[in-house]
């Protein structure tokens, strides 16, 4: 069987798992990303890894190549670049390390992973017959996916769709982990929300369970069971978070008319809590000429999987277009 070994690589953990043609991931697994700060290190869990997951499939494999997401990769020189969330800095060459550990004949790509889960849509999910679209990743930050006129935009360095760095408040708020104030994905990730719930409680004086909670110790889920709760805190930075990325997605659809925006990612996890107060402020913000066009819709790949499948389908891509 034909296989390719998906890679997702986020600030907090690395997934990897062996996904077929179909986008069916048939073994995956994780790893901290944060326990291997020496780079080296961090390669050769990759590889271990990769060669356990194999050992596991148990059946004749024939690895076609390996896909990798990862925050400020840049597609066309196969570097991550400067990326916030990551423990190495400056420009790492980690297509070029990699394949010194990997099969030399195997092609490896790498892709800021909001574009990769964009084309994980477009072979795999909710995007297949759509040529316009957006794919918004919320996790630790902000990512975007942009396709138009069924066609990645990668950019000219392959850094396109930094639209978690758009700053929404004219330079005078939050800073995010690249140093933009007010940049958007300080309000709407998982860390912004959880920033917005510390917030809440500055501004309101109303009893929460969060205050007796330290930041360190906030998580999402508890953000979200505190809103099924009636908690007011929960509710009022629910709020204030989809205000904001509505003001933002009504943004984007100026500039390609999506026909719909697919959200993945953590914060999605919290359903109504964010997705009934994103509707109502999103259709308030559209202009009129694209009120009732854009759908926000959930991605349609298995969350647990749906990253890995997204890096694995810039090698399933490129296989398509050969056959083609």
């Amino acid at each position: 069987m034909d296989l390719v070994i998906g890679i997702d690589i986020g600030g907090t953990k690395t997934k990897i798992g062996l996904v077929d043609e179909t986008g069916k991931c048939h073994e995956k697994t994780f790893f901290r990303t944060k326990e291997f700060p020496n780079l080296d290190a961090y390669l050769d869990k990759i590889k271990a890894t990769s060669d356990e997951l194999l050992a596991q499939f148990g059946k004749d494999a024939n690895i076609i190549g390996c896909g990798i997401g990862a925050p400020n990769a840049s597609s066309k020189n196969g570097t991550i670049e400067n990326a916030s969330n990551l423990v190495w800095k400056g420009s790492v060459p980690l297509v070029k390390l990699l394949k010194q550990r990997m099969d030399t004949d195997m092609p490896i790509r790498i892709m800021n992973d909001a574009s990769a889960a964009a084309l994980g849509e477009m072979l795999f999910g909710g995007a297949k017959n759509m040529t316009d679209f957006i794919v918004i990743t919320l996790g630790t930050g902000f990512g975007a996916g942009i396709v138009a006129n069924g066609q990645l935009i990668d950019g000219y360095d392959g850094f396109a769709g930094e639209l978690g760095h758009v700053d929404m408040t004219m330079g005078d708020g939050r800073l995010t982990g690249l140093g933009v104030k007010g940049g958007l994905e300080a309000y709407v990730s998982a860390t912004g929300l959880k920033r917005t719930v510390m917030y809440m409680q500055s501004k309101y004086l109303v009893d929460s369970r969060f205050r007796s909670i330290a930041y360190n110790d906030l998580h999402g889920e508890d953000i979200t069971q505190a809103a099924e709760e009636g908690d007011e805190i929960a509710l009022k930075a629910f709020d204030y978070t989809a205000r904001i990325m509505a003001q933002a997605l009504a943004n984007f659809t100026a500039f390609t008319q999506p026909e719909a925006f697919i959200l993945m990612g953590g914060l999605t996890n919290s359903g109504k809590w964010i997705m009934t107060p994103l509707e109502k402020y999103f259709n308030g913000f559209l202009l009129d000429v694209y009120k009732g066009k854009v759908k926000l819709l959930h991605s349609s790949m298995e969350g647990k999987t749906a990253a890995i499948c997204g890096a694995a389908a810039l090698i399933w891509e490129n296989q398509k277009k050969k056959i083609v």
